[in-house]
């Protein structure tokens, strides 16, 4: 079998358990990611991404409104192309658009944003921060993007919930390594690789 095989297999069973998990116990769990705002605040001004939960992902936007009250400026992801995403700022009360995959995000009159903190969605992850996307590579081009384009690399706190959480996931070279992920249990930190 192989990586991408593998990666597909167990981003089937991390969503299962995690579609499998009550509706009402996902919200509760949702809101209460809100709690880690001190440990994850970048501090007024700074530029934070988060996005718009599709399906059973957890709800960051309890978070994101905990950010913003601590002075953070939010964007959203906004799919361009079938390979690129950009970062568009949200702002309250702006409409949102359609933005696929069930998602919605600021329109393209919305600034476009460097960010400075990142909250990854993730299919699955393991113990040492790796994670597995929903297969489209967009998180990882992105990152690499704002990387190459001399910023600061921005801190990436992956999110999920503990049931997304599996053995071991297949090593690719483009992979991204999360050093962080949040989950309802709370805040695990990886060390960097060797």
């Amino acid at each position: 079998m192989t990586a991408r095989e593998m990666k597909r297999a167990l981003r089937g069973e991390a969503l299962a358990r995690r579609d499998a998990l009550d509706p009402n116990w996902r919200v509760e769990a949702s809101l209460g990611f809100a709690e880690w705002v001190d440990e994850l605040a970048p501090g007024p001004g700074r530029v934070v991404s988060g996005f718009w939960p599709m399906r059973s992902e957890v709800d960051v936007r309890p978070l994101m409104a905990a950010l913003a009250d601590r002075g953070a400026r939010l964007c959203l992801p906004a799919i361009l192309d079938k390979t690129t995403i950009v970062f568009r700022e949200l702002k309250r009360g702006a409409p949102l658009v359609d933005m696929g995959f069930g998602t919605q995000g600021p329109g393209e009159d919305a600034a476009v944003l460097e960010p400075e903190l990142m909250l990854v969605p993730l299919a699955a992850f393991d113990r040492r921060g790796h994670r597995i996307g929903y297969g489209a590579g967009y998180y990882d081009r992105a990152i690499a993007r704002i990387q190459e384009n001399g910023t600061a690399a921005p801190r990436l706190v992956g999110i999920a919930f503990d049931c997304q959480e599996v053995p071991q996931v297949p090593d690719e070279m483009h992979d991204v390594i999360i050093p962080e992920i949040l989950t309802e249990s709370g805040l695990r930190r990886f060390p960097p690789p060797l």
